[in-house]
């Protein structure tokens, strides 16, 4: 095991000693100095903090607090409604359309929330589910897809928004516009196929490769695009931001004249996704624990529970990585299972029943969907214990 891995095991052990797992814990050195990263990252265009990347109000608020920067993407507006209603921002984008009727009404009825809080559409349709209130006007942004389509049934990207082109976007903000009650304040696009693939998958050199030529392609494409839709939305409407970007390409995004603010959220955390980006890897931040309750040969320590599968394609990358302490590996026939996970490798030997074995989720704020708590660490204590969303009695999707 290396000094550092080895250093940063027994820390943690010592600082969670009276802990008993399954339990998870954020380095909030490692945390603090992933957020002055990301800034840095940002030459200077103010960074927006996707709350489904964190999950834990103190730590967006402790992020917040950050010159540099400023606003929270919510991933639903009823978690939108529910964070401004706490104080924790006054400036929260919807990152995703809304169907949820309920929170509607409460946005459309309340004129500090709806001054508080934008909503995403891609389509006039999705206007028609919002209430009207005399007096209040409702914030709107529209999804760009920032997809990369080379060829006519070529699509490269996530499938999110229908609006693509400039006059598409253009054709939306004049049907918004011409609605009372309506005011386009932004548009947002993710570009999913540069911020969210890692160009340096480990053991996989033509994959890694074909990211890259993908990536070098798609981004000056999209630049063009995106300061085209930018002029398009404006003819019908006065832009207060233009949103992009994420994680793996806060540098590039920032570098776009059109764009005024960054996303980014998960190199906070440092989940082990990001471990394949050549051109910055946050510090891992964020861990769970299980504890060794067996060994079923001289070869194998086996953990109870620590299956805590992320969201996405099914894929050896959604499962968690054991990574202290070093020297551990999933076995392929089983991985992390629901009750129970083998682990072999080096690490293993040395393993005895009760010891902990630290895990790095492969996403970031999933990992708070699991415990009610997180421990704050820095140096060899606790520094603090602070509630998930879960552990607020709140579950948005």
């Amino acid at each position: 095991m290396s000094s550092e891995r080895s250093a940063l095991w027994t820390r943690y052990n010592r600082a969670t000693a009276d802990l008993d797992p399954p339990f998870a814990i954020v380095d909030l050195d490692a945390f603090d100095a992933n957020s002055g990263a990301l800034l840095a990252r940002a030459a200077g265009k103010p960074l927006r903090v996707p709350s489904k990347s964190v999950r834990v109000r103190a730590l967006i608020e402790r992020t917040l607090a950050r010159p540099g920067w400023h606003g929270i993407m919510a991933f639903t507006l009823a978690e939108a409604v529910w964070l401004a209603e706490h104080g924790t921002a006054d400036d929260i984008l919807v990152a995703y359309p809304t169907a949820d009727r309920a929170a509607l009404r409460r946005l459309a009825s309340d004129e500090k929330l709806a001054a508080a809080i934008t909503i995403m559409v891609d389509s006039p349709e999705q206007l028609d589910l919002v209430p009207r209130t005399d007096g209040i006007t409702v914030r709107v942004c529209i999804d760009l897809d920032a997809s990369w389509r080379p060829l006519a049934k070529v699509h490269i990207g996530v499938r999110r928004s229908p609006v693509h082109s400039p006059k598409q976007a253009g054709d939306l903000a004049a049907a918004i516009a011409a609605r009372p009650g309506f005011r386009v304040v932004g548009v947002m696009s993710y570009e999913a196929q540069i911020a969210g693939l890692g160009d340096a998958p480990p053991g996989r050199p033509v994959r890694g490769a074909l990211i890259r030529a993908i990536q070098a392609r798609s981004m000056p494409e999209l630049l063009a695009r995106r300061a085209a839709v930018v002029a398009a939305v404006s003819r019908h409407a006065e832009l207060e931001f233009v949103n992009g970007g994420g994680t793996g390409s806060v540098a590039a995004t920032a570098a776009d004249p059109a764009v005024t603010e960054v996303a980014a959220g998960s190199g906070l955390f440092g989940p082990w996704l990001f471990d394949g980006y050549r051109n910055w890897r946050p510090q891992p931040a964020a861990f769970f624990a299980m504890s060794v309750v067996r060994r079923p040969n001289a070869d194998t320590a086996t953990t109870l529970g620590g299956g805590w599968i992320a969201s996405g394609e099914t894929a050896p990358t959604r499962q968690p990585l054991p990574w202290l302490p070093e020297g551990l590996k999933l076995i392929g026939t089983e991985g992390a299972g629901e009750v129970q996970t083998p682990l072999v490798g080096p690490g293993a030997r040395g393993l005895r029943v009760g010891d902990r074995v630290y895990f790095r989720h492969s996403k970031a704020g999933e990992l708070c969907e699991h415990v009610n708590e997180v421990h704050l660490v820095q140096g060899d204590r606790i520094a603090e214990t602070v509630p998930t969303y879960r552990g607020e009695g709140r579950a948005f999707l």
